[in-house]
C-alpha cells in the first residue's frame, strides 16, 4: 500500500503500532550510455514495493529521488544533494513521518548516500526513533555493469538503450578507489560505466531482485521480531 494514495484518516487507521513506513531513497544520476538517470530510485521502490508484497505491516512513501551523487558530477543530467542536504532531509523527513508512523524503514538504492543516512539514523535512533537504514548487497560491477543492467531489464526493459550498452572501467573497485575518491567517475570511465553490462539478461535480474527482496524481508524480520502476521510468500 502506498501512503500517498490515503487520505489522512486513512493514514492514520493504517498507522498501527507496529507498522513500517518504507521509504525508498535513489539518486538522479548517469548511469552510463544506456540505462536511465532514474535506476536507483527504480531499484530501491521495486525493493520497498517486494517487502510490501511479503509483510502486510508496510506502507511505502513516495521515493526520495535526489541523494549524494557528486561523483557523477561532469555527466549530463546528474542532480545531486550533497551530503549535507541529504542529512537534512532526512532527519526532518523522519522526524515528520515518526508522528505518525512508529518504524521508518529507508531503503537506498545509492551507494553514494550512505554516509549521511548513517549520519541521520545515529542522530534520529539518538533521539528515540525508530529508523532503520538498508542498503541492498550483490556482488559485480560498482556501476552500471551488468547486475544494475539486469534489474533494469527485469524492472523496465523499455528505459534500457540495449544498442548502447559498452564496457567502462573494468578494473576491480579496490584499484580505482584513490582515483575516483579524487576525481570522481569521470576520471577513470568517460562513459560512466564502472564495469561491463553486456551480457545482462532480465532472467538475471529477476533472480538478483527476488534475492534482494529476501534479504530485505529477513533482515527487517531480524531487526523487528515482533510484527503482525506475515503473509506466505511463493
Amino acid at each position: 500500500m502506498e501512503v500517498a494514495d490515503l487520505t489522512w484518516p486513512e493514514a492514520g487507521e493504517c498507522a498501527a503500532p507496529g507498522v513500517i513506513l518504507a521509504v525508498p531513497l535513489g539518486a538522479t544520476e548517469q548511469h552510463g550510455p544506456h540505462l536511465p538517470l532514474s535506476t536507483d530510485t527504480d531499484i530501491a521502490v521495486a525493493l520497498c514495493a517486494g517487502l510490501a508484497e511479503r509483510r502486510p505491516d508496510i506502507l511505502v512513501a513516495p521515493a526520495l529521488p535526489y541523494g549524494s551523487s557528486g561523483e557523477h558530477a561532469g555527466f549530463a543530467g546528474t542532480l545531486s544533494i550533497g551530503q549535507a542536504a541529504l542529512e537534512l532531509v532526512l532527519i526532518e523527513l523522519c522526524r515528520s513521518a515518526t508522528e505518525t508512523f512508529d518504524r521508518i524503514l529507508l531503503v537506498s538504492g545509492h551507494g553514494g548516500n550512505l554516509e549521511p543516512l548513517r549520519r541521520a539514523e545515529t542522530l534520529l535512533r539518538a533521539e528515540s526513533r525508530d529508523v532503520r537504514g538498508y542498503f541492498p548487497r550483490y556482488e559485480g560491477d560498482p556501476h552500471a555493469g551488468r547486475a544494475e543492467t539486469a534489474l533494469m531489464l527485469a524492472l523496465r526493459p523499455n528505459a534500457v538503450r540495449a544498442g548502447r550498452t559498452e564496457p567502462g572501467d573494468t578494473r576491480a573497485l579496490a584499484e580505482v578507489l584513490p582515483l575516483l575518491r579524487a576525481g570522481g567517475v569521470r576520471a577513470v570511465s568517460p562513459n560512466g560505466v564502472l564495469g561491463d553490462p553486456t551480457g545482462a539478461t532480465a532472467e538475471a535480474g529477476t533472480a538478483l531482485l527476488h534475492d534482494l527482496i529476501t534479504d530485505l524481508y529477513e533482515t527487517t524480520r531480524h531487526w523487528w521480531p515482533v510484527a503482525a502476521p506475515e503473509r506466505i510468500h511463493r
